[in-house]
């Protein structure tokens, strides 16, 4: 339905049922929060055995002494472990800390700081950086641009992922532009995985900067929602067949498949770049926390261990994201407020809002006791240029506070839906 087409009574009536709603909804004294997609607590007990892990076992598979300095590269039985997941040959994969953020935004500074292979210089000597942002997209990757002064420059994003004809004629243009961001497969927020033309773009297209970076981050590599295990290119095979071998840094981690603050983060890419990383890391660290690399393979076990494990996490989240979507049919189907996606994996639903309404339903949930991620927070610098972009964690609280929650939610956004309306 095209709400623009109600009549002014129709859209009073509307109005005030809402308003009632919210004034009830008030007056239930919430306290709960949709912020963030953090695992639930019975998400994490899943992985529990982990902290009687490695036992009085400190060896690794090629007798490291787990307890012991070195190792920078990290143990290669994990590694061989997410090879596959992370479409990276174990050779050219590096197992470290327990953030892949950490290791973005190091491999950020060490850009800056130190000359990529390919770059005649460093990034820090050049006059502008900029990244490519295709939005909308992730806070983390564009608060990391914003703390070290790189230029977000948003590029749209579209069923198949970054809209390529932008992404070409900004990287041939400008050679200041030096990377862009991706979260490929379920992205974060919208739930899109990259398709195969989107992939071989990214891999083969011209840049005017040689040192040119696709920052891969495939955090949901192995969290599907559904029975279709959807799978995407190999992006590092791809920039390798089409002359670009350095092109892709690729980043992983177990942050949403064990304990969350306790994990294990990855970087994959070519020889050379791999080199790079590890000569600066060793400047920083002697190596990583190897014993709970070592209980992460033991625990996970193999390739299979992992999918295993992650359809456990799977039972418990897609009731939640079945409830949200089910929710906001019931509540705002065939209103014209509101669209919304249905992921097949990944931690997260966006709301799309009229335009103009997402600051104002953030408050309103506020005002009511529910704490939503900021609008405006899926793209650079907090600015959603349409105040229309809502993202939603259905992870973390229980069910039925979920179930609270969203129905909260969908009571601001009619009140402020239908309040845009009749301003018009």
């Amino acid at each position: 339905m095209n709400p623009t087409t109600l009549s002014t009574d129709t859209l009073v009536a509307h109005r005030d049922r809402a308003q009632r709603d919210y004034a009830e909804l008030v007056g239930q004294h919430l306290s709960l929060d949709l912020t963030r997609g953090k695992p639930a607590a019975d998400q994490l007990d899943l992985s529990l055995p982990l902290l009687t892990l490695p036992g009085d076992t400190y060896f690794g598979a090629e007798a490291v002494d787990c307890r012991n300095y070195g190792g920078l590269q990290g143990l290669r039985e994990l590694r061989e472990i997410f090879s596959g997941p992370l479409q990276v040959p174990v050779e050219q994969l590096v197992a470290a800390g327990n953030s892949s953020l950490e290791l973005m935004h190091d491999c950020l500074v060490h850009a800056l700081l130190s000359a990529l292979p390919g770059a005649k210089s460093r990034w820090v000597d050049d006059e502008r950086i900029a990244f490519l942002c295709p939005v909308p997209g992730y806070d983390r990757h564009f608060g990391v641009c914003e703390r070290l002064g790189i230029e977000m420059i948003p590029v749209p994003m579209t069923d198949q992922g970054p809209d390529m004809d932008v992404v070409e004629g900004l990287v041939a243009e400008d050679s200041s532009v030096k990377g862009i961001w991706c979260v490929p497969k379920y992205s974060n927020p919208d739930g899109i995985s990259y398709s195969d033309e989107t992939v071989a773009r990214l891999a083969a297209m011209s840049t005017a900067a040689p040192d040119f970076r696709i920052f891969w981050d495939n955090a949901y590599a192995v969290h599907h929602l559904t029975d279709e295990r959807v799978e995407i290119s190999d992006l590092l095979a791809a920039c390798a067949r089409s002359g670009h071998t350095d092109r892709a840094f690729v980043f992983g981690s177990t942050s949403k498949i064990t304990l969350a603050g306790s994990g294990v983060a990855f970087f994959g890419s070519s020889p050379d770049n791999v080199a790079w990383l590890l000569a600066n890391t060793a400047k920083r660290t002697i190596g990583p926390d190897k014993v709970n690399q070592l209980r992460h393979a033991l625990f996970l076990k193999d390739e299979a261990g992992v999918h295993a494990h992650m359809e456990r996490h799977r039972a418990k989240l897609r009731p939640k994201f079945d409830a949200v979507v089910r929710i906001l049919e019931a509540e705002l189907g065939g209103t014209g407020l509101a669209t919304w996606t249905e992921p097949k994996g990944g931690y997260f639903i966006t709301l799309k809002v009229l335009g103009g309404c997402a600051r104002a339903v953030v408050r309103h949930a506020a005002e009511a006791g529910i704490v939503l991620t900021p609008a405006g927070a899926t793209h650079p610098h907090g600015q959603d240029p349409d105040d229309s972009v809502i993202r939603i964690a259905p992870s973390y609280p229980t069910p039925d506070e979920l179930v609270q929650a969203i129905m909260g939610v969908t009571a601001c956004m009619r009140l402020v839906g239908y309040e845009k309306l009749l301003a018009r």
